[in-house]
């Protein structure tokens, strides 16, 4: 059995009475038991007095991009600070009356799933204003084979964003804890982090290996098949096709009113990708793109995730569509609460500039471009010395 950073903090023997705790947290990050952790935590008799909440809210509920507000938790009944609303990062003022921040968040694997972006802007407070941070650590969902790792390495000087603020690939195969270790040790060297593991995982595990019922993590990443899939159907969010939401299983396929749904499946299975499959169907999304609209699509199904490579996956299916549907297809911006013109969207997901120009290619040399600026091979020596597992 695979217990997380925050069951075994529970066990620990150590005295908190005396500390103000502020818990980064929400209610996606819960026990193995499926416990809460704010409610586990404090029924435990830990002093958590504040709650601050990442993109989605502390409910976990928020839609895509949109700011959320403060509040007050109806479960322990303490205030909610957002840190996806006026602001990214605690304040002096939010700090002030706290000892130590705890962190407690799921994540999905993927460079551009904000979470992981919110915990560099709480370890960037906790250095600015000497707060010590204990981050308890969880699985990847992804697995944590290094051998899987995806790119391209986001470029900072010219990609850097909320989908993506450091350099670090697309898919990075680590936990918070990991990739905490390895921040504090390039970025903050003054800041105290103390990472609580977890127990019982193995780098191979995916979360179907460790996780019996997944636990939604946002309201389009909904199982462990969309997170799977997520860092190469994510990329769709800079185009004019549907990746999903709206529908019951978001980011499990992709389509348009305007799509040759029968054509493409047998084009993209054609190239015999490993570890997926795809399958032509019709499906009304109930919000998004083409909310209320019949669109021709094409749903992905995982045949073998140890092989799977996502981003390279996502990056052909969208060349295919770009070949095919010269006319009706298109780039598209996304604008969110920290990209109001959703701008260079693609940038932002893969990391690298210009990258539209990439599809222009014919394609066998987009197929060659592809699998190079994917490779991530010198990723394994930058993070090995800070791996835990």
């Amino acid at each position: 059995m695979v217990s997380f950073g925050i069951d075994r903090f529970l066990e620990q023997a150590v005295n908190f009475q005396q500390q103000r705790i502020a818990l980064v947290t929400n209610q996606a990050a819960t026990t193995a038991s499926y416990i809460p952790s704010r409610h586990a935590l404090l029924t435990a008799g830990f002093p958590v007095t504040k709650l601050f909440s990442p993109e989605h809210g502390l409910d976990s509920i928020g839609e895509d991009g949109r700011p959320m507000p403060n509040g007050t938790d109806p479960l322990t009944g303490l205030p909610i600070v957002s840190l996806y609303g006026t602001k990214l990062q605690p304040s002096a003022d939010d700090l002030a009356d706290i000892d130590v921040v705890i962190v407690d968040l799921p994540d999905i694997g993927c460079r551009f799933y904000t979470y992981l972006w919110t915990l560099t802007h709480v370890m960037e407070a906790c250095s600015h204003y000497d707060k010590p941070l204990i981050l308890l650590d969880r699985p990847n969902p992804l697995s944590g084979r290094i051998d899987q790792v995806e790119g391209p390495i986001l470029d900072e000087s010219t990609c850097s964003s909320f989908i993506g603020r450091w350099a670090i690939p697309l898919r990075h195969a680590c936990t918070f804890g990991e990739l905490a270790r390895y921040w504090q040790h390039q970025r903050f060297s003054n800041l105290s982090v103390t990472v609580v593991k977890a127990e019982g995982w193995h780098r191979t595990y995916f979360s179907r290996d460790w996780q019996p019922s997944f636990v939604p993590t946002s309201p389009a990443m909904v199982n462990s098949e969309s997170a799977v899939l997520y860092p190469g159907l994510g990329l769709l969010e800079a185009t004019n096709l549907s990746e999903g939401r709206g529908t019951a299983t978001p980011f499990q396929l992709a389509g348009a009113p305007w799509l040759d749904a029968y054509t493409l499946t047998n084009q993209f299975n054609a190239m015999a990708v490993p570890g997926i499959i795809a399958r032509a169907l019709t499906f009304t999304p109930q919000s998004g793109k083409y909310a209320g609209e019949l669109c021709q699509g094409v749903m992905f199904h995982i045949t073998d995730a140890t092989v799977f490579k996502a981003v390279l996956s996502g990056m052909l299916f969208i060349k295919l569509v770009y070949d095919f549907h010269p006319d009706e297809f298109s780039w598209a911006p996304y604008p969110t609460y920290v990209n109001p013109t959703g701008n260079q969207h693609l940038d932002k997901l893969l990391g690298i500039p210009d990258s539209e120009a990439l599809f222009e290619q014919p394609f066998d040399s987009f197929l060659q471009t592809s699998q190079t600026v994917t490779d991530c091979r010198r990723w394994e020596e930058m993070i090995k010395p800070y791996l835990l597992y």
